[in-house]
């Protein structure tokens, strides 16, 4: 259930969006002002923030950037608001939303801050058995530990495990502990006071506060900071916590589920994690199998990419011909359910005439799959993957690529040339591009910095315009 703050008088039509929003199942909050929404934002948080532009969304989010509070805006207004949505797109808000809203438009954001679906779209046996067993646990208060390749759905897991606990009224809370930098990321957990830092002109509660009472997923939690690894394991060990620049530790009743690609114990194996958070956290133990293991889930889940994409599009729901069906069936799915979702939101896009052929559907190379087969399977080596499915039609944007066509070439080029084809795969996503590059987000970032630098066209991120002045 997302949890949202709309800034801005209810009595017109962004009271309309802020009944949708109810109606789609989120939980809003209201302010007046852009002030009083920055103080609904320290001391409650929020997955979404739709902001009137005639408030000043600008000053709203380098407020945000200051006191380190990570939380998308969408501006509000009128067609005839251009100007007004132009200055609050540069100023770093994620989207415009028209008024009056679009009913379908506001699910999306909904269902993208959100998570995937309601319920997990599942048929092969492995993930039926997984899903039963996920849902007998839930009622317990105990760490969950949700292991699986980047992209397999473990957040979809997470939250189906929330909505069947005892806490399923209270907050889910998730975090991305890999796409936040470091003192980002510890104000964000643990909030802060005021003074804490340069920018913290008031306290301000952080994810644990935030999820009081109900569950907060800590997703990706093999990237975090050893540092912050120690406050981790305090939090669950004593049930408290202490914001940053705070005297005096705050209770919280919190149920804790972790998620990450990365083989943990190899890791702490290696001294990068530690062995006492390890075994918190891992009291039980789910790990999502790969797509390319639960075959009987790759159709099922391409019919309901196809019909909610439709549906978010305005377009007819189309079936899929046999010749995709097939396709989709041989390919590996490196990317796992992430990228057969984009797979399938191209080719609803693409499609024409009265269903999705074979045409539509655009399939990484086999080149790019074998690329990034290592860094998977060094992330989850239990993990074996099949042959390689056969080269898929010229259509697709990355083109197949031999081994020989590479000699003479420098490393960076190829370097830069896999990360580039496999961000615009990702339609501009940095993280998920990062997880099934196998590498860190800033790693990620860094990179982009060095392109820019140097000349080279980067896929901007989604939402923003290509011409505003963003940071990775």
């Amino acid at each position: 259930m997302a949890r949202v703050l709309i800034i801005g008088s209810l009595e017109a039509e962004l009271g309309q969006a802020a009944r949708i929003a109810v109606a789609r199942g989120a939980r809003l909050t209201v302010a007046e002002g852009a002030a009083a929404g920055l103080a609904r934002l320290r001391a409650d948080g929020a997955d979404l923030v739709l902001c009137d532009v005639t408030h000043d969304v600008g000053w709203l989010i380098s407020c945000l950037a200051e006191e380190r509070i990570a939380c998308p805006v969408i501006a509000c207004g009128r067609p005839n608001d251009a100007d007004a949505a132009v200055r609050a797109i540069r100023a770093g808000a994620k989207e415009f939303l028209p008024l009056p809203p679009d009913a379908e438009l506001i699910a999306a954001m909904l269902q993208t801050v959100a998570g995937e679906a309601d319920k997990p779209v599942v048929k092969d046996p492995a993930m039926v058995a997984l899903l039963d067993r996920a849902t007998q646990i839930a009622r317990a208060d105990a760490s969950v530990l949700i292991t699986g390749e980047s992209g397999t759905g473990k957040e979809v897991l997470a939250r189906h495990m929330h909505a069947a606990s005892r806490r399923a009224n209270g907050p889910f809370v998730a975090l991305n502990c890999a796409a936040l930098p470091e003192a980002l990321l510890e104000s964000e957990l643990f909030g802060h006071e005021k003074g804490a830092f340069s920018g913290a002109v008031a306290s301000r509660k952080g994810k644990f506060e935030q999820a009081n009472g109900g569950t907060l997923l800590l997703d990706e939690i093999g990237e975090m900071d050893p540092r912050l690894q120690a406050k981790i394991l305090r939090a669950i060990q004593e049930r408290e916590i202490d914001r940053l620049g705070g005297t005096a530790p705050i209770r919280i009743d919190v149920r804790i589920l972790a998620a990450t690609h990365r083989d943990l114990q190899a890791e702490v194996a290696k001294g990068r994690f530690r062995e006492d958070l390890y075994f918190r956290l891992a009291v039980v133990r789910l790990r999502i199998p790969a797509l390319r293991e639960r075959p009987a889930d790759i159709l099922p889940l391409a019919r309901y990419f196809a019909e909610r994409y439709a549906q978010a599009n305005g377009l007819p729901v189309r079936m899929l011909s046999p010749e995709a069906e097939g396709m989709l069936l041989r390919h590996p799915w490196p990317g796992n359910v992430r990228e057969l979702e984009n797979a399938l939101h191209r080719a609803v896009l693409l499609a024409e005439g009265s269903v999705i052929g074979t045409d539509a559907i655009e399939l990484m190379a086999p080149a790019t799959v074998a690329a990034m087969a290592a860094p998977i399977t060094a992330a989850m080596p239990e993990a074996s993957p099949p042959p390689l499915a056969p080269a898929p039609p010229a259509a697709s944007p990355l083109a197949p690529r031999s081994a020989a066509t590479l000699v003479g070439r420098r490393m960076e080029e190829v370097e830069r040339e896999l990360i580039l084809e496999t961000l615009s795969h990702c339609l501009g996503n940095r993280t998920r591009a990062a997880e099934m590059l196998g590498i860190s987000i800033r790693t990620l970032r860094n990179k982009l910095h060095e392109y820019r630098a140097a000349g080279v066209s980067v896929p901007p991120i989604p939402g923003q315009m290509p011409a505003s002045a963003t940071v990775d």
